[in-house]
């Protein structure tokens, strides 16, 4: 395979862990290259300059050489103007995160996902609702990977109604209009629908709503692998009771 070579390309760390003695494997988000893997020599000693530069969440620019997979970090700088993530927003983040790692390929570039997540990473840093950004960030993954989802009509054509009408979500098929024996979970009002649709998801059925369909779909594209973002968030309310 041919050497390639990328200088200040942008990117979001996404992952990473310890590598033999000092080094580090990332896992990272670039604009123009997908999801990447690369091992940062040396950077986890005390006077690594890299160090205290790879952080999550915070835009880089970062210049690496690869002949396969898995290639080298060679350098890396921050971009832009440096806003902490808050405290309360940290878990949501790495969720994102973990979506990214797991649903998406290495080398397969998608420009707008990169740009819908530093916008979603931007939106937490700045206070919006998390749970909006969250579901809108999932809606547009789906999308991105080819499993988008038509929430304006039925798989029979008819267009998704205001009126207080429920539906079920069949999966790898789309909407219908859900039938008396429907279990409850599994219905969604067509209000939220088009809410959700239409990037909106200002009131709290909605978002209810959003969160029950998209996760459910998300699901069955995960596998029977659970996100360890969930389990720790499961573990948190456990030890509140």
């Amino acid at each position: 395979m041919q050497r390639q070579r990328v200088t200040l390309q942008p990117v979001f760390l996404l992952h990473q862990s310890p590598y033999r003695d000092s080094s580090s494997l990332l896992e990272l988000i670039s604009r123009d290259y997908g999801r990447i893997g690369l091992i940062a020599r040396g950077v986890r000693r005390p006077k690594s300059s890299l160090r205290s530069t790879l952080q999550a969440f915070q835009p880089l620019l970062c210049s690496w050489v690869s002949r396969g997979d898995l290639g080298t970090l060679t350098g890396a700088e921050l971009s832009g103007s440096q806003i902490r993530m808050p405290p309360a927003a940290v878990n949501s983040a790495y969720y994102m995160n973990e979506l990214l790692v797991r649903l998406t390929r290495r080398h397969d570039p998608h420009p707008q996902l990169y740009d819908q997540y530093a916008r979603a990473v931007g939106q937490l840093k700045e206070g919006q609702r998390e749970l909006r950004v969250l579901r809108l960030f999932e809606l547009r993954l789906l999308e991105e990977l080819g499993y988008g989802l038509d929430l304006r009509a039925t798989i029979n054509g008819d267009a998704v109604r205001e009126d207080g009408t429920m539906y079920s979500y069949q999966q790898e098929h789309g909407l219908v209009e859900a039938r008396s024996g429907d279990p409850e979970a599994r219905q969604f009002c067509g209000r939220s629908l088009l809410s959700l649709a239409n990037g909106e998801l200002e009131d709290d059925e909605s978002r209810r709503d959003a969160r029950r369909l998209l996760q459910s779909v998300l699901d069955m594209y995960l596998g029977a692998k659970p996100l360890q973002v969930r389990k720790v968030a499961r573990a948190m309310q456990r030890g509140l009771r």
